[in-house]
C-alpha cells in the first residue's frame, strides 16, 4: 500500500549504557549495562507511526557497515517501506547514550551516513513524498535537506510536521512558513524563541513567538507537565498521562510518530494529540528507543 506517512531523517545505532548518574566532565563512572539498539530520531518516528497504525515510508541513509544492515532490517521488520533508505560507503550514524537511575539521559550523536542524505538524494525519491498524506522531518540530517523536504511538502500540499530536534541554533526564517505543526520540547522551544521555557505560561509565550515567525501551529511538549497546543488564536493544555518512567529516550519521537499516524487516520487535532501522548507515556515505562515504542492495540487498551 502507498505510504500515508513519510519520515525524512536519521537512522542511528544507539549505544546505550546505564549508570547511577550522568558523569561530570573528566569523570569516569562504572556503568551497569550496555546494549546496542536501533534508533535515530527519523527511524524512531517511522517505527512509532508504523506500530501505531500508519503505512510508513522512510527516507534516509545508512552506512555500508554491519550497523547499516541492522538498521535497515529493523525497519523492514516493522513493515516500513525502505526503498528510499540508501546505503552509502562508510559508517552508519551512532548515538552514544547514558541513562541514569532517574531515567534522565545524555546523548552524543555522530552523523555518519546521515550526513549523506542530500537534497539530490531526496529528489530521487520525490514519488515517495508525492504518495504521502503527512511528511515528518527532524534535524539530524543536513539543513539543506530538511529545508528542501519542508518546501517540497508545502508545494505538494501535504501536512508537514517539523520536530526541531536536536535544536542548537535558530531555524532558517523561511522554514516556518512551510510547517503545519512545529513540535519542540521545552529546551528546543527555548533555543528557537530565545525565551526561558519552564512552565505552561512560558510555553505559551514561546509558541506565540514561533507562530509569529510563520509556523502554522505549535505543540510544545513539557514532559510530565503535558503539552501546550497553540493555533494562533488560542492555547490548550493537555495534561500528561500518569505513568512510572523508566527511560525517556524515545518519548518525543513516539509522540511525533503517534500524532502523525493519528492525523493520517483521520483523527482531529485534539484526538491525535491525546493519542500521541498515550503512546509517549507508554514508551517511557520501558527501556530503549525503538523497543519501548508501543503498538496500536496497547495504546487503545491504555487506562490512565
Amino acid at each position: 500500500m502507498p505510504a500515508n506517512v513519510v519520515v525524512i531523517g536519521s537512522l542511528n545505532m544507539d549505544l546505550v549504557t546505564r549508570a547511577p548518574r550522568l558523569p561530570r566532565g573528566g569523570e569516569t563512572l562504572i556503568g551497569e549495562s550496555f546494549s546496542t539498539i536501533p534508533g535515530g530520531k527519523g527511524a524512531n518516528q517511522a517505527v512509532a507511526a508504523a506500530r501505531l497504525g500508519a503505512q510508513v515510508s522512510m527516507v534516509g541513509c545508512v552506512g555500508s557497515d554491519a550497523y547499516g544492515q541492522q538498521l535497515r532490517g529493523a525497519l523492514l521488520a516493522e513493515g516500513i517501506d525502505c526503498q528510499a533508505v540508501s546505503v552509502v560507503d562508510g559508517s552508519s550514524g551512532v548515538a552514544l547514550i547514558v541513562v541514569d537511575d532517574n531515567s534522565q539521559n545524555a546523548i552524543v550523536i555522530v552523523a555518519g551516513a546521515n550526513g549523506e542524505l542530500t537534497p539530490t538524494v531526496l529528489e530521487r525519491f520525490d514519488a515517495v513524498l508525492q504518495s504521502a498524506d503527512v511528511i515528518i522531518c527532524q534535524l539530524e540530517v543536513p539543513d539543506a535537506t530538511v529545508g528542501h523536504a519542508l518546501k517540497r511538502g508545502r508545494e505538494l500540499g501535504k501536512t508537514v510536521i517539523l520536530n526541531p530536534a536536536p535544536a542548537s541554533r535558530a531555524l532558517p526564517s523561511e522554514w516556518y512558513a512551510y510547517v503545519d505543526y512545529l513540535i519542540p520540547n521545552e529546551s528546543e522551544a527555548m533555543v528557537l524563541s530565545g525565551l526561558a521555557v519552564d512552565s505552561l505560561e512560558t510555553a505559551e509565550a514561546a509558541a506565540t513567538q514561533l507562530i509569529a515567525s510563520g509556523a502554522g501551529k505549535v505543540i510544545v511538549t513539557l514532559g510530565a507537565q503535558g503539552l501546550v497546543f497553540a493555533n494562533g488564536s488560542s492555547f490548550e493544555h493537555f495534561p500528561a498521562p500518569r505513568v512510572k518512567a523508566v527511560d525517556t529516550t524515545a518519548a518525543g519521537d513516539t509522540f511525533v510518530g503517534g500524532f502523525a499516524a493519528a492525523l493520517a487516520s483521520g483523527k482531529d487535532e485534539a484526538e491525535a494529540i491525546r493519542f500521541g501522548q498515550v503512546a509517549a507515556a507508554l514508551s517511557v515505562t520501558r527501556a530503549g528507543a525503538q523497543p519501548s515504542i508501543p503498538t496500536l492495540l496497547e495504546v487503545q487498551a491504555f487506562k490512565s
